[in-house]
């Protein structure tokens, strides 16, 4: 199969570690501990795993950026709209048997109007207006089925193809097969602000890949570029003073891996030292928004979702592979009491994805760059009844709902203006041309130039793959 094949799985000196193999981002570098880049270049030249390598086909895309909308944001609320919902608010939906998790009642209309935009006559809800002034750009797919509606499953067949077991990220894998266009810089970052999302580090888990493809968690929450970006510097020594020492600590280290056989964790471990040296040159520049001009910090939104837009922007036109952006710690979008809090979440989300879109298409940076937008599940038709635990009985909320709901997709070689299936005439499951996970991540694959079925790696005497090991196929009409 090429070089993606799993003789790399031994040559992993690499400029990324600790926290890439922990996952828990920047922090969990020690000061002192950072890998001198003297002795170490010979042997990190020799094998990169990080270089840029070719992908199986010519990609339509080179970077990734997926906005996750965590907890399930509602189809018919947002970029799926039903008019028949209007005429049953209150009333039992017909000839529907809705197997949801929890109880559910009659159906309840969207509080939200909905408007046609672009050449392409594509209707999306008020509480998505910005980002709808991009919707001869957009792809949507109102078809998308996941496999059960539950948060943890859900997520875990988002981010890794399997629902159940530990497996490497979509962007572990994309990392893996790409490399990243910048040494002094993690390949894949995960940002989330005020902590972390359901299922947390799992999310961007690179499980028997090498370690170093495993994603960096960074806290959006802070505001200080040195919070944000924290222990990376050795404030006690001098960049000469750090190289001396940890030449040093190389030497230790290597020759302790030496008598355990290349043990994987070790040589992360290792190998993430020199990443944090090189970062203490490049990472503070890159994470430090205010060098923005004020209508560009205006535009994105001086909130926590909009700075992490920003941030991500920055990362992604310095050579950063993939950049996950949760919306907020936990499942935020499980909105199982009131629906309308959707208009509260979509109001950060929609400007920073417009400033993001309008400034990546100013740069040049919008047509190979493949940008994702959806959650887990989406949510059901009818109203969400009391439930213990679950809602505090307003009945104004939805249920989760794998059978049918919508993520779109933007840049990277995707088809423009389109919509791809359908949903019933209430929005509960896909009746026209569904595409499961699966399905989607074959496509992502394919625009970054990658054969789904050839792109493995090998794993206890297994050859593995994102997609997992049913029968499964790209979806064409997505594609440009």
């Amino acid at each position: 199969m090429s070089h993606h094949a799993p003789n790399l799985e031994h040559h992993f000196l690499t400029r990324r570690q600790l926290l890439s193999r922990l996952g828990m981002g920047l922090g969990s570098m020690a000061l002192g501990d950072i890998m001198g880049a003297g002795k170490a270049q010979a042997a990190l030249n020799a094998t990169n795993p990080f270089g840029v390598r070719q992908p199986h086909f010519e990609p339509t895309a080179k970077r990734v950026i997926h906005f996750f909308m965590n907890g399930g944001p509602s189809q018919v609320d947002t970029f799926d709209p039903k008019p028949m919902l209007d005429k049953y608010d209150g009333k039992a939906l017909p000839n529907m048997s809705l197997k949801t998790e929890r109880p559910t009642g009659a159906g309840l209309k969207s509080p939200f109007k909905f408007q046609k935009y672009g050449q392409c006559g594509l209707e999306v809800s008020e509480i998505f207006s910005r980002t709808a002034q991009f919707a001869d750009d957009l792809c949507v797919i109102r078809s998308m089925q996941a496999d059960v509606p539950n948060h943890e499953p859900s997520l875990g067949l988002m981010n890794t193809g399997d629902g159940r077991l530990h497996r490497p990220s979509f962007g572990s894998w994309v990392t893996y097969g790409l490399g990243s266009e910048n040494e002094n810089l993690p390949g894949y970052i995960s940002m989330c602000p005020k902590g972390m999302p359901t299922r947390r580090t799992k999310n961007w888990q690179s499980a028997f890949l090498p370690s170093i493809y495993q994603g960096t968690y960074i806290n959006t929450e802070n505001t200080d570029v040195d919070k944000l970006v924290e222990f990376i510097k050795n404030t006690s020594l001098d960049m000469k003073q750090q190289r001396r020492q940890l030449d040093l600590l190389y030497e230790m280290n290597h020759n302790h891996l030496i008598q355990r056989d290349k043990d994987q964790q070790l040589d992360a471990r290792i190998q993430s030292y020199e990443l944090a040296y090189r970062m203490q040159m490049e990472a503070t520049d890159a994470f430090d928004i205010s060098k923005e001009p004020e209508h560009i910090r205006k535009a994105y939104g001086e909130n926590d979702f909009g700075r992490q837009t920003l941030i991500a922007r920055r990362l992604l036109e310095r050579g950063v592979r993939f950049i996950q952006l949760w919306t907020g710690a936990g499942q935020p979008w499980d909105s199982h009491d009131e629906i309308l809090d959707h208009a509260r979440l979509a109001k950060d989300v929609d400007g920073a994805i417009a400033a993001f879109m309008a400034d990546m298409k100013q740069r040049g940076l919008f047509d190979d760059t493949l940008m994702i937008w959806g959650g887990e599940f989406g949510r059901t038709p009818a109203v969400e009844l009391p439930t213990p635990g679950s809602n505090a009985g307003k009945q104004r909320g939805r249920d989760h709902n794998h059978y049918g709901f919508t993520n779109w997709l933007a840049g990277g070689g995707v088809k423009g203006g389109y919509t791809h299936g359908a949903t019933d005439e209430f929005g509960f499951a896909a009746v026209e041309k569904p595409v499961h996970v699966h399905e989607l991540h074959a496509t992502l694959l394919r625009a970054l130039g990658f054969d789904h079925s050839k792109f493995t790696f090998k794993y206890a005497g297994l050859d593995f793959r994102l997609t997992g090991v049913e029968d499964c196929k790209i979806v064409p009409e997505l594609l440009a």
